[in-house]
């Protein structure tokens, strides 16, 4: 028997996102290239079938806005079935453990030494990468919540934003670590 939780989690995200306000596809699509893709991905290609899904099941509408001379857009916002759906979904626990897919962290598992000499250039390489995203994310959070007033509007968000920079912090450590121990062999 699924949960709630365990199916298509996609239509939970976008109906959140609608929560907080009225969207357009191409500004959830935005929203998973900045905020929400720091801990969870979908395309172009996967929002715009869940938006016409929700909108058959009515859990979203939309109305038509005309901008410039003749184009016209989506804006969907959320329906009272939608709320509640969504509320739900928000109040189901959340028991289970998902796995990260980090392709690095699987090429590692199958390094056998620490002389292995691709062993340096991949430490490096992550090094650089997560220390890039490490600032990312504290720029990110200086943007996004600036005062104590931004924090309380938004608190789930300054929590994951938080959570984010804290493993980004610890992971740069840990490579840096192995880096200087591998450089040493």
């Amino acid at each position: 028997m699924f949960t709630i939780g365990q199916r298509n989690r996609l239509q939970y995200i976008i109906l959140g996102l609608l929560g907080q306000q009225d969207q357009t596809g191409y500004d959830l699509t935005k929203a998973f290239e900045h905020e929400i893709g720091e801990f969870w991905q979908a395309s172009h290609s996967q929002i715009y079938p869940q938006l016409q899904r929700l909108e058959t099941a009515g859990d979203i509408t939309h109305q038509d806005q005309i901008t410039g001379e003749k184009l016209t857009k989506k804006v969907y916002q959320l329906t009272a079935q939608g709320q509640k759906k969504l509320a739900a979904w928000v109040s189901e626990p959340s028991p289970e453990l998902t796995a990260t897919k980090d392709e690095f962290i699987l090429k590692l598992y199958f390094i056998k030494s620490a002389n292995d000499p691709r062993l340096g250039p991949m430490l490096r390489e992550q090094t650089q990468l997560h220390a890039e995203q490490l600032a990312h994310l504290q720029e990110r959070q200086r943007e996004v919540f600036p005062n104590q007033a931004a924090i309380d509007a938004a608190f789930g968000h300054y929590l994951i934003l938080e959570h984010a920079i804290e493993r980004e912090s610890h992971y740069v450590e840990w490579l840096q670590r192995y880096q200087t121990l591998s450089n040493n062999h």
